[in-house]
């Protein structure tokens, strides 16, 4: 069978192998218990989800603290309503944190709000460790597929976005060489389209960005427009510069089978 290697193909590819479904589908407000077995443990997130504003899918964040922490989550005292006056302080209290220490010092330590503190990332348990175990296997990893993302034109929007309990950890866009479309447009993209003032690409707010095509990766850690500075994610070849060969796949397959699993 050939494989749809367009931009839309390739995004249906990863979700399909990350979540087991394409993602086009899914009902927002909606977080299921458990991902579909069919993919690898990841969870399908709605774009409707995604809290421009703040940069968070609240719908998977919620349903992670409500799940590992729900005495500390009822003190909140919040309601269903978007505009409550509690969930509006929470939500904003997780966003100023995250901008000023970086998403990934925020998984680690957690967040204080008031007298209640709460984790939002469980590392990879220690052996034999049944609680940390059983903790770490209640991390939401979801993606979300065509991610709106901006606050002024809400037709933007990223090909794929990556989140750990409902805070994002990596964007995607993707090209496909054989309509002439390579790695280099989505650089080119994220240089030109992607406005650094967004909110979502607040330096430490995502912790990569990645410029795919069926070829090649390329990575950026901090967009500051013209000059953002992409590095390439590949893993050579004849010890020059890009991809083997996959005669099971795509030469970039092994960014979302190797690099991006659910317990990487």
């Amino acid at each position: 069978m050939t494989t749809d290697t367009s931009e839309k193909g390739l995004e249906t590819l990863i979700m399909r192998h990350m979540t087991g479904v394409d993602g086009f589908a899914v009902t927002s407000g909606s977080v299921g218990e458990k991902p579909d077995v069919s993919g690898i443990g990841c969870f399908a997130g709605s774009p409707k989800d995604f809290d421009r504003a703040q940069a968070l899918d609240v719908p998977q964040l919620f349903a992670f603290l409500r799940v590992t922490q729900p005495e500390a989550f009822k003190k909140l005292a919040m309601t269903d309503d978007s505009k409550d006056i509690n969930r509006l302080k929470f939500l904003a209290r997780l966003s100023s944190e995250t901008g000023k220490r970086g998403v990934i010092d925020v998984l680690r330590k957690g967040l204080d709000h008031g007298p209640v503190h709460f984790d939002l990332f469980y590392g990879t348990p220690s052996p034999g460790n049944a609680k940390a175990e059983s903790l770490h296997a209640k991390n939401r990893f979801s993606v979300t597929r065509q991610l709106a993302y901006s606050m002024d034109e809400t037709r933007r929007a990223l090909d794929l976005g990556l989140f750990i309990n409902g805070l994002p950890i990596a964007t995607f866009e993707l090209k496909n060489s054989l309509t002439k479309q390579t790695v280099e447009d989505a650089v080119e993209q994220y240089k030109r389209d992607r406005d650094p003032r967004e909110r979502l690409f607040g330096f430490g707010r995502c912790v990569v960005h990645f410029a795919v095509d069926d070829s090649e990766v390329q990575m950026c850690t901090e967009l500051k427009g013209k000059s953002s500075w992409f590095l390439p994610f590949n893993k050579g070849y004849n010890d020059g510069a890009g991809n083997p060969p996959n005669p099971s796949g795509l030469k970039t397959d092994y960014l979302w089978k190797e690099v991006l699993t659910r317990w990487g």
